[in-house]
């Protein structure tokens, strides 16, 4: 796969205990792995619907999984790659994703999670229309965080400092946005699907 434009879709294997632990505090942890995959399987098809319109590399960023499964899991939700996330903080598995996919040749680098119920080709295609005017485009999400970040270069600052899991990391992103000089391009704010009551918007 080569591709000057690259997706990275940030994954947990849906395994009962090791995803969604909010969620699963609710509706219990088989039915919360339940979700957790019926959401990475909706993602991937999107983005897949988004590949046929634009081409762009789609890479499966995979946390709970072995070299082998992992690749298995990426093959069956069409993905052209699937690869480790990493340890770290989720700052350092972006910035980790984002380099990864500039060394293999992509200009364009578009990272999405996968806790997007409402999440629809268009909004993916216009994230790397946006990347052909700005050097930084957000999809901002209701509860602080963002659910999309894609850049035309790399500036780890932006994945520094960061207080992850708050709601104050789209603050934070943007403040240090300013400082870098990148005026970014914003799309729709979508909900992520964290908690028991989110599940009335994916029915």
């Amino acid at each position: 796969m080569s591709s000057t434009r690259e997706l990275v879709v940030m994954a947990r294997w849906p395994a009962p205990g090791r995803c969604k632990s909010r969620l699963a505090a609710g509706i219990g942890r088989r039915r919360a792995a339940a979700v957790q995959e019926g959401l990475c399987l909706h993602t991937c098809a999107v983005a897949r619907q988004a590949q046929r319109r634009l081409a762009f590399g789609l890479v499966l960023a995979v946390q709970g999984l072995g070299p082998r499964a992992r690749r298995r899991w990426g093959t069956a939700l069409g993905c052209d790659r699937a690869v480790a996330q990493g340890g770290g903080s989720l700052g350092l598995r972006l910035q980790r994703q984002l380099l990864a996919a500039r060394r293999r040749g992509a200009r364009q680098v578009v990272l999405v999670g996968s806790d997007l119920p409402l999440l629809e080709a268009a909004e993916l295609e216009r994230a790397f229309r946006a990347l052909d005017r700005a050097p930084l485009v957000l999809g901002p999400a209701a509860d602080g965080g963002y659910w999309l970040i894609g850049l035309r270069g790399s500036w780890p600052a932006l994945f520094s400092g960061i207080p992850w899991g708050s709601g104050g990391v789209l603050e934070h992103t943007s403040r240090t946005a300013a400082r870098l000089g990148l005026e970014p391009e914003w799309l729709s704010c979508r909900h992520d699907l964290d908690w028991p009551a989110d599940l009335a918007s994916w029915r």
